[in-house]
């Protein structure tokens, strides 16, 4: 594909969304309504959903109303924190150095959501028989969870588009597939006693330590002897815990203790499997805890459920990104996305966008200047675009 040049209009507009604090732990309304306002200038509505709290949103918003059908253009507004992070430019700068915009999200993704906001005049103009939706989300990060009521809002309003294009960092190079990540929490009630008398103790840190040994064992069996699923980087499905809680002295059995594990499942594997194993497992060791304390037992918790991702090299929306983004060959990612609800929900889905998960979510993030001028390239062509297939 002929390199084009980026434009200072889509720079500055990515610069501006980076330099916009929307760590999934705050509110990303101040993105929400600057793009809101932008699209009402255009004469664009936008359809907003909220969370509980009414702190964060949804947007959703249509260019080219009246086409029988469109293409959805996915992005999450929330970033992860860099706390602790050794940055050498402020997180929120967007500076441009070297041929690189740096800032949190300005790979995981603002950039891709500014580069469809600063072509959003050119899909209005287009000729294409499909409309472009936009649909940015909150909550992405910390589980999939805003992208869940904009699609249900979506549905709600008779919207059925043809298909995603989730823009997360892929190089500009189309993924066809990743791994489901869900995370549990799992709580052991024990009860508590002088440690000398251990015997009239159910030692919560004990039964959780046997719950981890069993994740673990998983862990080894995907490893050992789960079918490989070739061009993943792990090709296996993998099990992990991430957190460990209990206790309270030495001297006293503790009552309580908590961990969280996570499964990330190949989309050939079946993760309410895994979990069942899991809670299988904690059914077995109620009966011994219970038989000194009726009161103990082990409860389960979801905390967060992002489905795996199939999709088709053969899909009309692989082969147009392919077309669009000049890359003849498909990938797959190791990371989550929205990809998989959408595709659950019906909508034939693709994830392609600028920059490289290997800069997001460490110090000193960065997109090239060259990806970005990549994808404006694709964002163009979409408008030129006559057909899907």
């Amino acid at each position: 594909m002929k390199a084009t040049p980026l434009s200072p209009i889509a720079l500055e507009l990515a610069q501006t969304l980076v330099r916009m604090d929307t760590v999934s732990a705050n509110s990303n309304l101040v993105l929400i309504h600057f793009i809101r306002d932008a699209l009402k200038k255009l004469g664009v509505t936008s359809r907003l959903t909220f969370n509980a709290e009414k702190t964060k949103a949804n947007l959703f918003a249509t260019l080219g109303e009246g086409k029988p059908s469109g293409v959805i253009l996915s992005g999450h507004t929330d970033t992860v924190p860099w706390a602790g992070q050794d940055w050498s430019v402020d997180p929120l700068s967007g500076v441009v150095r070297d041929g690189k915009l740096f800032g949190r999200g300005s790979a995981d993704m603002k950039s891709f959501i500014a580069l469809a906001v600063a072509n959003a005049a050119l899909f209005l103009e287009s000729k294409a028989p499909f409309a472009i939706h936009l649909a940015f989300s909150y909550d992405e990060e910390v589980g999939c969870f805003g992208v869940k009521d904009l699609i249900a809002d979506m549905r709600d309003a008779g919207v059925k588009p043809l298909a995603c294009i989730v823009g997360e960092p892929t190089s500009m190079v189309p993924a066809i597939a990743h791994k489901g990540v869900y995370r549990y929490r799992c709580c052991v009630r024990g009860k508590d006693a002088h440690s000398s008398l251990t015997p009239q103790s159910v030692n919560a840190i004990e039964m959780a330590a046997r719950m981890v040994c069993k994740v673990r064992e998983m862990a080894e069996r995907f490893e050992r002897s789960e079918p490989r699923y070739d061009g993943f980087d792990v090709p296996f499905s993998t099990a992990s815990v991430g957190q460990f809680h209990g206790g309270i002295a030495d001297n006293v059995v503790p009552r309580d203790a908590q961990f969280r594990y996570e499964f990330r499942e190949l989309p050939t594997s079946d993760v309410a499997a895994m979990q069942t194993e899991v809670v299988a497992y904690a059914r077995s060791l109620e009966p011994a805890m219970q038989k000194v304390a009726p009161e103990a037992g082990i409860q389960f918790e979801t905390l967060c459920a992002v489905p795996s991702f199939l999709g088709s090299a053969g899909d009309s929306i692989t082969r147009l990104a392919q077309r669009l983004a000049g890359e003849q060959g498909t990938t797959l990612v190791a990371f989550g996305t929205e990809a998989g609800l959408f595709k659950n929900a019906g909508i034939p889905s693709v994830v392609c966008g600028p920059g490289s998960i290997g800069q997001a979510h460490q110090p000193d993030e960065y997109v090239s200047l060259a990806q970005l001028a990549r994808c404006e390239a694709f964002m163009r062509g979409l408008a030129a675009t006559h057909e899907i297939d």
